[in-house]
């Protein structure tokens, strides 16, 4: 062989070399990013690989508004609460005064520009010396048994002692042959009541079919399937727009290509029948003028595209490059009907008008957000599988690797339209512990971020982790998966270090780490929430004097929804109508009065500026009929459950009749109780 040859044939062994480290982590998400940070501190060496141009995930692409005003603060520190005090620092130096600060661990919105995101993350990363590597898609996982060798991209191989999926969607431990699942499972499957079929929101009275017979644009099916059923359906996706009022630095929404505005007809069935209409994107107020556009839980129709986030995770890189111009797609559309379609109240209109993107954001992009929110993609199936009764009912583990504390919720899987209505199916409104404002304090165990032993050996899985749908519900937010992914970058150092798979790593030596690098694993002691005022929670209505009619007894026709949000109120709850107004919601009270005579009606309610100032109330009793109208924003007396709304003559021995509805009613019509005293001469 001659010389040259000699050299040729080494140059080329060196270009297909894999590239190597102790640590490498694939998804350049915020809980890939911590992963990178942490192990990076531990003294591994460290890649981190991200298969688009992309750095941070939502945190640096939209997401502004962190979600942690809705755990318990004191328990979400480590890599977490170091970002978010490096992103005020940067804003002190700079003389901007922010409205909270990161030492008090209090309910306030952590609020910050993506820009400013970014810029903490990088500086993070160049600090721990990770080396990140943009546009590495990844192609194929190479294994030695249920050991990982190597992982091979578009730009080049990869191998590592141990490695860690960072992915939203788990695309590395899929490709690793680990086992996973997707979508929702039946409430029998792990006894969650949460499972299955969700209707929270009340039914649109308006028809969701075309002339045609076929769902309109916007409805995915005319049968949701069985309640208690599964499905593959994915909570839905959407952008964390940044966007802005300010002309300053206000750039107008690019006008949409291909505007279709039939595809719009069932929005505008909807804002013909709602009797207060109301924005439909969620937007929340950040420094700089600017606002954080989000997807809407509650709303009927928001920046969300129903159904369309289906398939994204299994799809390769054209495939979800198509669906992330969907959704872009449907969002431009979406403002360009909401601020010029004549459908559309004239106060919506002009304020999404007023709205544009941000000059100094995302220039690069043509100020638009290059991360689509995946809220929920693969799900390991691991050593161990998180569910409700985890969250609920059995929060603490021997090997806890973080405490999370975000309400369950998960935002719309499908829309269901026939003739007669539309309602969306999916949505668990948030699941708090009555009286506060974060929901159930619960640890992760290290368990649920490593696959099963004999699949894979020295993969870790912070993000995509192992857990249901009601699971993923509560676990789904940037805090959370920062400190998951803390967790599995420290774990995945010490593996590497002493050459351990990551199933053998000893929790006592970890929970060491964990702490030193200053997270928190006790589950929290809450302090006792304050007395209520006497009366004002859950009054049995055994303990009241006179007739006292709970909703339970009601004869309900149409849609009523339950609540307890508001107290005081009767038994275990109240019913309201979604302030529809549409005459459908019906509420019958039948019983016989124990003598004849005059008696002082008085009606429970949670008074509030939303609620509707002409309830109609119709009394039948012998052959007579009165007729009330009770104004539901108008306050109870101080210390009362009740109010009284009128005087009615009963019969004795003959069937009363009292009828609440909601015809044309103009707010909320609260259905609690109704109570009949007899009336003081």
């Amino acid at each position: 062989m001659t010389r040259f040859a000699i050299l040729f044939f080494a140059l080329s062994l060196c270009a297909h070399a894999a590239t190597e480290a102790d640590v490498i982590v694939y998804g350049a998400t915020p809980g890939g990013f911590c992963a990178a940070i942490a192990a990076a501190r531990e003294g591994a060496s460290v890649i981190l690989l991200e298969p688009t141009a992309h750095v941070g995930g939502v945190n640096t692409g939209g997401l502004c508004f962190s979600d942690s005003n809705q755990t318990v603060r004191s328990t979400v520190l480590g890599l977490f609460d170091e970002w978010h005090s490096r992103v005020e620092k940067d804003y002190q130096r700079r003389g901007v005064e922010l409205p909270y600060k990161v030492s008090e661990k209090d309910h306030k919105h952590w609020t910050y520009e993506p820009h400013v995101a970014a810029k903490i993350t990088k500086e993070m990363l160049d600090e721990a010396g990770v080396k990140v590597l943009t546009k590495r898609v990844l192609k194929s996982v190479i294994k030695d048994g249920a050991h990982i060798t190597k992982l091979t991209t578009s730009e080049g191989d990869f191998a590592a002692k141990v490695f860690i999926d960072g992915t939203y969607e788990g695309d590395f431990m899929a490709a690793a042959g680990v086992n996973w699942t997707i979508g929702r499972e039946g409430r029998k499957e792990f006894g969650e009541s949460l499972a299955g079929k969700q209707y929270p929101k009340a039914k649109m009275a308006i028809s969701g079919l075309g002339t045609d017979g076929k769902p309109l644009p916007l409805v995915t099916t005319t049968d949701a399937g069985p309640d208690e059923a599964g499905d593959k359906n994915v909570m839905v996706y959407s952008f964390r727009l940044c966007v802005t009022k300010d002309p300053a630095n206000r750039v107008p929404f690019p006008k949409p290509a291909n505007y279709d505005p039939a595809r719009f007809e069932v929005v505008r069935h909807y804002f013909a029948q709602e009797k207060r209409p109301h924005q439909l994107w969620d937007l929340y107020p950040l420094p700089g003028n600017k606002f954080d556009a989000n997807n809407g839980i509650g709303k009927q129709f928001s920046m969300g595209l129903v159904g369309a986030c289906n398939g994204w995770s299994e799809a390769d890189e054209a495939g979800r490059a198509k669906i992330w111009e969907a959704h872009k797609q449907y969002t431009l559309e979406m403002h360009h009907f909401l601020s010029t379609d004549p459908a559309v109240p004239v106060a919506i209109r002009e304020e999404y008008a007023q709205i544009g993107l941000c000059r100094d954001e995302f220039p690069e992009y043509g100020h638009w957000s290059p991360q689509l929110y995946v809220r929920e993609g693969r799900r390991m199936i691991g050593e161990y599988v998180v569910s409700q009764k985890d969250i609920m009912d059995e929060p603490k583990k021997d090997d806890a690797i973080v405490v999370s504390s975000f309400p369950i919720d998960s935002h719309d899987c499908q829309r269901v339209g026939t003739g007669e209505m539309v309602v969306n199916e999916g949505t668990i409104m948030p699941v708090r512990i009555p009286g506060r404002r974060h929901g159930y304090a619960y640890h992760i165990p290290y368990r649920a971020i490593t696959p099963k032993a004999a699949e894979c050996s020295n993969l870790l899985v912070p993000v995509a982790l192992s857990c249901t749908h009601v699971g993923i519900s509560s676990i789904r937010v940037e805090p959370t998966w920062m400190i998951l992914g803390q967790s599995a970058g420290i774990a995945a150092a010490m593996s590497a270090k002493q050459n351990l798979a990551v199933q053998k790593l000893p929790y006592p030596a970890l929970r060491e780490r964990l702490l030193a690098q200053k997270q928190v694993l006790d589950l929290p002691v809450l302090a006792d929430l304050p007395p209520e005022p006497k009366g004002a929670v859950n009054i049995d209505p055994k303990t009241l004097p006179g007739i006292v009619l709970d909703d339970k007894q009601a004869e309900l026709k149409g849609e009523w929804s339950h609540s307890s949000g508001f107290k005081p109120h009767i038994g275990t709850g109240y019913l309201h109508d979604d302030k529809r107004g549409d005459g459908q919601s019906i509420a019958i009270f039948r019983f016989k009065a124990p003598k004849r005579g005059k008696y002082d009606l008085r009606m429970a309610y949670s008074a509030h500026e939303t609620r509707a100032t002409k309830v109609p109330v119709t009394i039948e009793s012998g052959g007579r009929k009165t007729e009330i109208k009770v104004d539901q924003t108008q306050p109870l007396p101080a210390g009362e459950a009740f109010r009284s709304i009128g005087t009615v003559e009963l019969d004795a021995g003959s069937e009363t009749k009292i009828t609440v509805s909601n015809t044309g009613t103009d707010g909320f019509v609260i259905l609690d109780a109704l109570q009949l005293n007899p009336a003081k001469d």
